[in-house]
């Protein structure tokens, strides 16, 4: 749903980390290949949403995938490929705690010098996962973004070429990053993840997210305060991916000027939606005008209420991660959102009913207590993917 005027516009995201091959094995069967990494879900977001990023991303001469993003192709090199393996017992554990996640082969990593040098960027994205993300390139990026966000994997993770790969995670003080904390703005990690920080400690250099999976996920910041934010009812499928695309819908919440409680309801929505397909998911483009149309009208009436509390001299920081008055009207709206989406499978089977004269409809949206929002004419329109050749290193 990307909109030829984006296109003209300079990109006001950074992405940075290194495309995947992804193999899922279920009781010793393979039952999905795709794209992955966490670079690819957080643009299916952006893209989605309509928000022009610039991504940096690494692959080798076997990158076989059309992308809207072109990656860097490094000639010498092999794609990043995981296996991960899963059982029955952990189809519906969202923590992974019984999956085996490994890394076959690794790209190269992205250095400072393959980011842009005549940009800046509203948010910056510290994406990687397989060990592709440096100190330095980190400290660029904070030189050229207003705000970093830093998925906590990028850091932490470590892999053991002993055991095929096997992936494990290091204490964050000894992973050679702890050092640029105090000056990046959000780390988010999984609640399985949090457990190598000490959040206490970490909060006081930055916001730090916990994602829970089907518990929603936890706001900390500064001087003790802290927040749950609710999350969605979810069938799910494959829980891959379900953290990154929380963070690109996060962001997404934050582009649009909504509060860290707004903008994580936001990022838990696309995790849920994420979590119902196997892969990279493909999101209804009805689901994706009408979730716009919500974000859009938050944001004018959070802009009203930020110019209300500057008025009444409210602490801004702190108010900034204060849930609104329609926190939970805008949870509502998301979920009238999610249930106008048709499951994928059905994309192809559709009948008469579906049709786009059918598809008009009235959907009820209402944000902290405004005049209601009644979004008609709702029509069916893929996502395309750009296909075009990769730049070479």
């Amino acid at each position: 749903m990307v909109s030829s005027t984006t296109k003209k516009n300079p990109p006001r995201v950074l992405v940075v980390g290194n495309y995947c091959h992804d193999v899922l094995i279920q009781n010793g069967t393979v039952v999905a290949e795709s794209l992955g990494g966490a670079a690819s879900f957080i643009s299916n977001v952006l893209n989605g949403m309509s928000i022009h990023s610039h991504l940096i991303s690494k692959v080798g001469f076997d990158f076989k995938y059309p992308t809207t993003h072109l990656p860097i192709v490094v000639p010498t090199s092999k794609t990043t490929l995981f296996k991960a393996y899963f059982d029955s017992a952990s189809h519906d554990d969202i923590h992974h705690k019984d999956r085996i996640l490994k890394r076959v082969n690794a790209c190269d990593p992205i250095k400072a010098s393959d980011l842009p040098d005549d940009q800046r960027f509203d948010f910056g994205m510290v994406v990687g996962v397989a060990g592709e993300i440096l100190p330095e390139t980190i400290e660029k990026m904070i030189h050229i973004c207003d705000s970093v966000f830093v998925d906590i994997q990028a850091l932490i993770r470590v892999f053991d070429e002993l055991n095929d790969g096997v992936v494990n995670m290091v204490d964050l003080k000894n992973s050679g990053f702890y050092h640029l904390l105090p000056r990046i703005t959000v780390l988010k990690a999984s609640s399985e993840e949090a457990l190598v920080m000490d959040v206490e400690e970490v909060r006081q250099w930055c916001c730090v997210v916990v994602t829970s999976g089907k518990d929603g996920c936890h706001l900390y910041w500064r001087d003790g305060g802290e927040v749950e934010v609710e999350p969605f009812v979810a069938n799910q499928v494959d829980p891959t991916g379900a953290g990154d695309s929380f963070l690109g819908g996060l962001v997404a919440g934050l582009f649009h000027d909504l509060s860290f409680p707004d903008a994580a309801l936001t990022g838990n929505f696309f995790g849920s939606v994420t979590v119902e397909q196997i892969g990279l998911p493909k999101f209804d483009s009805r689901m994706l005008q009408i979730v716009t149309l919500v974000l859009e009208a938050c944001q004018k009436m959070v802009r009203d209420e930020v110019l209300c509390r500057k008025a009444q001299t409210v602490n801004s920081e702190n108010a900034k991660f204060v849930k609104a008055a329609g926190h939970q009207q805008f949870h509502a709206s998301l979920t009238t959102a999610k249930q106008v989406a048709k499951p994928v499978e059905d994309e192809h089977q559709r009948d008469i009913s579906n049709s786009p004269k059918s598809a008009e409809q009235d959907v009820v949206l209402n944000c902290n207590g405004q005049p209601k929002l009644f979004v008609k004419h709702v029509y069916e329109e893929r996502i395309q993917n750009v296909e075009s050749k990769p730049r070479y290193k």
